[in-house]
């Protein structure tokens, strides 16, 4: 009987040992730590260390990439938070063009009649009256479309310097934000009655009674922008013209809060219709 219970036990523990033989071969990973020591430290975790060379500045495109940048001296200038991290505004637009620019036609023209000179007869007429009229046609902040056909580049002062503020404001704005510097484009002006006329053979939706004549008024494009390139440097990348929009749209949001003129969103001439208050 002692011998039976003897083979009995010898048997099962015979299998039992056949039986884990096969499971260690077939699942190694089973007990492919069995041999750590327990009593060994566990390594430290090191966090990733942060990149000491100035970062590529620019807006952030939706592909992961960058707009284009500034220069290493317009960086350098810029505001640094506590972290010495470029403390970069955010680009926010505005929540409706048609909202926030409603300013038709009979808005603008009682402000351009009361700030405005008298309607101008062709442009001999305005190189000579320049005492009232001021030439716009060189200037850091913006530049004049070479295209502009039916108008001239001239404003009543109080305008001359409005158109001024907004292109300074707007560059100002796209440097606080890291998005490589591009001037506003003015595509209309100072409409002599001539221009008006021959504008209407053209189009039949153009007025006589346009604001346009009285020098207080002009057109900004937002779908189009001239890149502005540093000196001796690479002609910088453009940004998307979106981008450039929606910052122009924050920057006359502000100046039309300040009741400094009035502005109409123009869908179908992609500009904004602007006169000075």
């Amino acid at each position: 009987m002692r011998r039976l219970k003897k083979k009995i036990f010898l048997g099962l523990f015979g299998g039992t040992v056949l039986l884990l033989g096969a499971v260690r071969l077939a699942f190694p990973e089973v007990t492919a730590n069995e041999n750590t020591d327990e009593t060994q430290p566990v390594p430290e975790v090191v966090p990733p260390q942060e990149d000491s060379s100035p970062p590529t500045v620019g807006l952030q495109s939706s592909h992961g990439g960058t707009e284009g940048g500034l220069s290493e001296n317009e960086l350098n200038s810029l505001p640094i938070d506590s972290d010495g991290r470029v403390k970069w505004h955010p680009v926010l637009s505005v929540p409706s063009y048609a909202a926030c620019f409603p300013d038709v036609q009979d808005v603008q023209i009682v402000a351009a009649k009361k700030w405005g000179v008298s309607p101008v007869r062709d442009r001999k007429e305005a190189e000579q009256r320049r005492k009232e009229l001021v030439y716009i046609g060189a200037n850091p902040f913006y530049c004049i479309d070479k295209g502009m056909t039916h108008s001239i580049p001239y404003l009543v002062p109080r305008a001359s310097h409005l158109l001024s503020t907004i292109g300074r404001n707007y560059l100002d704005s796209l440097y606080i934000k890291g998005i490589p510097l591009h001037q506003i484009i003015v595509s209309s002006v100072l409409r002599t009655q001539d221009d008006v006329a021959r504008l209407q053979q053209r189009n039949g939706n153009a007025t006589e009674q346009s604001c346009h004549l009285f020098g207080t008024t002009f057109d900004i494009c937002y779908n189009r922008f001239s890149t502005v390139s540093p000196p001796g440097q690479p002609e910088r990348r453009a940004v998307q013209s979106d981008t450039l929009k929606w910052v122009l749209s924050e920057v006359l949001r502000d100046i039309r809060e300040k009741e400094m003129c009035y502005v109409k969103y123009e869908v179908k001439q992609g500009c904004f219709h602007i006169t000075v208050r």
